[in-house]
Formats: C-alpha cells, sequence, structure tokens
C-alpha cells in the first residue's frame, strides 16, 4: 500500500475510532445512545462519532412514530458540523498507539510510524500546535467535524472538511459550522418523534358515494413533543418543540369534496376531527372528512393525511426562535361504493 494512500485511510480511522473520549465515558444522561458518523471529503476527512445526545420530553409512549420533513424544500436540518472532541491528552495517547500499527504486518509495515510522524508534526512540533497543547490540558479542546448520522449521505456531509482545531475554554470558535444551541435545535428537529397519521372513519370499511365519510385522529396522541439535544460537559443544548395544528386531506381523485372545502382539518384542544356519534343522520356533515362522488370501482382511492406542526426551539444560553413548519403523514386506501337501491 502507497504510504500517502495508507495515511489517509488511517488519519481517517484514527478520530472516528476515538470518536467517545474516556474524558467524556462517564457524563451520562437520560438520553438515546450516541451514533457513530463516518464520511467526509472524498473519504479523507476526519471525523468523529457526535456527542450530542437527544433527550424526548413529550408523551409518545403509546404512539407509533415518525420523523418529520420539513415544509420548507429549501430547509434541512445541517448535515455536518464541529464540535469538542480530543484533550490534549488524548490526542497525545492516540498518536502513541498508532505508532504500533501494522508492526509485522507487511502490507502496513511502517504505516504506523508514518502516520505517527505526520500527526505529530500537526500537533506536537509547532505546525500549527506544539506539545499537543498539553500545558492547555483543561482549558479547552480540540473541536472536529461530526457528522449527523441521519444525513450522512447528503451531499452537504462534506463540508466539514477541516481537521480538528483548538479552542479555549469559553471561546465561541468563529468557524461558521462549529455548533451553537441552534445547530442543536436543529439536529432536534430531525429527533423529534410524531405519532402516526392513522386516521379514522366512519363510516368503517367501504364508504359510499355522496354520502359524507366523517374523519378524526386520536386526541391522546397529538400533543406537544419536544426533543432536547446537548453536549454534555460543553453547556450547550437546545429543546426543540412541535405542536400539531392542521390536519390535510387529500381524497385521492378529483371526484371529491372535504370538509372543510379547504382540506385543512384545524387543531383544536388537541383535538382532530370530531367521532360520528350514534345516531348521526348519514347525510350530516362532518367537521373534518371527505364525501366521495365517484365509485372507486373494482380498486380503491390513495386517501392522504397528513399533520402539519408548528415547530419552535429554545436555548438557556442564548434566544430561541422558529424553524419551518414539519409534516408527516400516511396514506390509506378507500374503497367507495354505490348506494344500491331496491324497486318495487
Amino acid at each position: 500500500m502507497h504510504k500517502s494512500v495508507a495515511l489517509a485511510a488511517c488519519t481517517a480511522a484514527l478520530f472516528t475510532v476515538q470518536a467517545a473520549p474516556a474524558a467524556w465515558a462517564d457524563r451520562t444522561n437520560t438520553t438515546s445512545p450516541t451514533k457513530e458518523a463516518k464520511g467526509g471529503k472524498n473519504g479523507r476527512t476526519i471525523t468523529v462519532q457526535t456527542k450530542v445526545q437527544t433527550s424526548v420530553n413529550g408523551d409518545t409512549r403509546s404512539a407509533r412514530t415518525g420523523n418529520l420533513s420539513s415544509a420548507d424544500s429549501n430547509w434541512t436540518p445541517p448535515a455536518c458540523w464541529y464540535e469538542p472532541a480530543f484533550s490534549p491528552k488524548e490526542i497525545e495517547k492516540t498518536v502513541k498507539a498508532w505508532r504500533g500499527f501494522g508492526d509485522g504486518v507487511p502490507l502496513f509495515e511502517g504505516v504506523g510510524e508514518f502516520v505517527g510522524d505526520y500527526l505529530d508534526n500537526r500537533y506536537k512540533k509547532g505546525k500549527p500546535y506544539k506539545d499537543y497543547n498539553l500545558d492547555k490540558q483543561g482549558k479547552g479542546m480540540f473541536w472536529a467535524a461530526a457528522i449527523n448520522p441521519n444525513r450522512k449521505d447528503d451531499p452537504e456531509a462534506s463540508a466539514c472538511d477541516k481537521q480538528p482545531f483548538w479552542v479555549d475554554e469559553a471561546e465561541t470558535p468563529k468557524e461558521p459550522l462549529a455548533v451553537t444551541p441552534e445547530v442543536l435545535a436543529e439536529y432536534a428537529y430531525d429527533e423529534l418523534p410524531v405519532p402516526s397519521t392513522e386516521i379514522t372513519m366512519a363510516p368503517q370499511g367501504t364508504t359510499k358515494v355522496n354520502l359524507p365519510t366523517w374523519v378524526w385522529l386520536d386526541k391522546a396522541k397529538f400533543k406537544k413533543v419536544s426533543v432536547t439535544a446537548s453536549i454534555p460537559g460543553s453547556g450547550l443544548s437546545a429543546t426543540t418543540t412541535a405542536e400539531p395544528v392542521s390536519l390535510s386531506i387529500a381524497p385521492g381523485t378529483e371526484d371529491a369534496e372535504t370538509y372543510p372545502a379547504s382540506g385543512e382539518c384545524p387543531i383544536e384542544d388537541h383535538r382532530i376531527g370530531v367521532p360520528r356519534a350514534k345516531g348521526t343522520p348519514a347525510d350530516t356533515d362532518p367537521p373534518c372528512g371527505v364525501k366521495y362522488l365517484r365509485s372507486s370501482g373494482d380498486g380503491s382511492y390513495d386517501l392522504q393525511a397528513t399533520v402539519t406542526w408548528k415547530i419552535s426551539w429554545t436555548s438557556t444560553t442564548t434566544e430561541g426562535g422558529r424553524l419551518p413548519e414539519g409534516r408527516f403523514g400516511a396514506d390509506q386506501q378507500v374503497e367507495v361504493e354505490e348506494i344500491q337501491s331496491i324497486n318495487r
């Protein structure tokens, strides 16, 4: 293996393997596990497993969940960022460990020393850091690129292509892609668990031409849900909250009418639509529903039900704000048949 090729492969692996330094191992929270993040420009970017942790504060235990998609097609959560990754001692320890890599293996013989020399040149010999910044132990961290595990295949994931760089404690990096509360809030957007949008209809099963079909969703599921994203020990955190605001109905055919006419059923007191009470006349218009004007024949119509969620975020260290509305929906097959009449 050519040493320059080995360098690219090994240095990329180097910091990925060391993605969760021991210094952070005992800083726990009620969170989901950290996720492995790999990738980078031409496969050579040094990346780390993100230490961002998330906790869900909403009541979604009984709900099947999905992830929101942005209503703004021009906006997506960040694909990568830079975050605190290594202490000076962790950099030093890792470089020393790599000097033994490849010993006794013909294909990799000498690669460890080559990688070690490269890293020492950068982090020990003053180009640009001296002695791994050991004199600053406890006074800052080396920040490294981390890739959003939900978006590791996005082209934007290659934007964080800088080598790990030093940031003094309590200082804000001048790097535009450095993690901030707002970046954490946008990441939390990707982690929001929202309930499934499987609607209930009356009449159940096959519906009839020219008779209203009532539509509603389980009131208990549609409440605010919040996700807090944080980097333990850094003082950086943000909470993103999703609140349901409306249900959109698309009947799956132009031969239909919706209630209301806009097809947008507002959410009031966590309620989306109203269950049809027993004894309600069949031709009564529902507050939320659909009326098919033509039979579906031997097939069915693909009714789409989509809930729109209003998204906001807050932080204890900076002013929060709004993020683009999110949407999550589901399709249901609806069979529609003609009303049978009996002639006497």
